[in-house]
């Protein structure tokens, strides 16, 4: 799908992607992500810029801990958000270039959203845009995707999810191609105004582990991988800006 078509569809469904995503607990994500930021980070603010926020979910949960600005591309979502978290400053920004004129104790990229950047090119640019924007001893903290070794292709995947009056069944089906994932997903949205369908088809980048803490590294950043994660077989990098 051409992107100028994906955006008008995510602006059609995002006033429902909370539907869609109500089994992820966020509150306890926001948790470990703070608790990660305070055990890692050497710098005593506590700004915090949240990079591709969507609607604000763990962005209403940061906050209770932190001055948080959002970033996203999807001018609905950010709508959301703004609404949802009052009081936040959610700017419309491109993750891979963007200049805040301000630096961050800490930065988040939650839910495998480096993945869309898609290229080590798009990568490198994106974690010097990040590392600019980080005070010293500050904490870099990014959700990847899977990797070539972690990702499995042919995955069907499914499910319907309901809250108010709404109802969204979601079935996708992966392949790969080179290093990228392919996810084919199909939609069906039911509301009292009828049953829509949408598809969309999503690229996501499977970079190589070692070659992403290798880039972290070359912008002067001091990386380490968690194979915990938040969700299985991600895991967590995180970054940490040495003082000069």
């Amino acid at each position: 799908m051409a992107s100028t078509e994906a955006e008008k569809m995510w602006a059609e469904l995002a006033p429902y992607y909370d539907v869609l995503y109500q089994w992820k607990d966020y509150r306890s994500e926001a948790a470990r992500i703070h608790q990660l930021i305070q055990s890692h980070r050497l710098s005593s603010g506590n700004a915090l810029l949240d990079v591709a926020c969507g609607t604000g979910e763990h962005t209403r949960y940061l906050r209770e801990h932190y001055r948080v600005t959002g970033i996203d591309l999807n001018p609905e979502m950010l709508k959301i958000a703004r609404r949802k978290v009052p009081g936040v400053s959610f700017l419309r920004r491109d993750m891979t270039f963007f200049d805040l004129k301000r630096r961050f104790d800490a930065i988040v990229c939650l839910f495998s959203s480096i993945a869309y950047v898609r290229t080590y090119r798009k990568l490198r640019q994106t974690v010097a845009c990040f590392g600019r924007h980080l005070k010293p001893g500050g904490i870099l903290v990014i959700e990847p995707f899977f990797t070539t070794g972690t990702f499995r292709p042919g995955s069907i995947n499914g499910g319907t999810m309901e809250r108010e009056g709404v109802r969204i069944s979601r079935h996708s089906v992966s392949r790969r191609r080179g290093n990228l994932a392919v996810l084919d997903f199909h939609f069906l949205l039911s509301t009292k105004l009828g049953v829509r369908y949408f598809r969309d088809i999503h690229e996501l980048a499977l970079f190589d582990s070692e070659r992403f803490l290798d880039i972290l590294e070359d912008e002067g950043l001091r990386p380490e991988f968690d194979s915990h994660g938040l969700m299985q077989d991600r895991g967590l990098y995180l970054a940490l800006k040495q003082r000069a």
